[in-house]
C-alpha cells in the first residue's frame, strides 16, 4: 500500500509532514523486503541530521542494513515503540513502525522526494 498523504524516496522510507516536523519510516515494499526485524538502532532526540546520511542501522534475521534520513533537521522523537517491538516495522510499517520524527531544517527537501504516484511507479519497474 502507497499512502497519498506522504511523501517516498528511491530508497524506500516515507515522510509525512505535520507542520514543521517530519515523521520518517520505512515503506511497506522495504519492510517486505527486509524481512523479520529483530533489532533497530535510532538516532538520539537532539541529534542534528542531515538528508542522505545515515542515522542508524536496522537488523534482520538476514542482514543489517543503515537507515538513511530522507530530510535534515532535528530529532525531536525516536518510537521507543519499535525499538522494544521491533517487529511493529513489519506489522505496521505506515503507522505504529513509524522510526523517528525530525523537525524540518530546509522544507524545501520535500521537494526531492517522491509523490506516492511517482513511487507506485517506481514499484511497477
Amino acid at each position: 500500500m502507497v499512502a497519498d498523504d506522504r511523501k517516498y524516496t528511491k530508497s524506500h522510507e516515507w515522510v509525512m509532514v505535520e507542520g514543521s516536523v517530519a515523521t520518517v519510516g520505512v515503506t511497506e515494499y522495504a519492510a517486505h523486503e527486509l524481512g523479520d526485524v529483530v533489532f533497530l538502532d535510532l538516532p538520539e532526540v537532539g541529534n542534528e541530521v542531515a538528508r542522505g546520511e545515515a542515522v542508524g542501522t536496522i537488523e534482520t534475521v538476514k542482514a543489517v542494513e543503515d537507515l538513511f534520513t530522507p530530510i535534515s533537521g532535528e530529532v525531536v522523537e525516536t518510537n521507543q515503540a519499535v525499538v522494544d517491538s521491533p517487529e511493529l516495522v513489519n506489522n505496521d510499517p505506515l503507522d505504529a513502525g513509524w522510526l523517528i520524527r525530525v523537525r524540518l531544517s530546509d522544507a524545501g527537501e520535500l521537494n526531492q522526494l517522491l509523490s506516492a504516484a511517482e513511487y507506485e511507479e517506481l514499484l511497477e519497474d
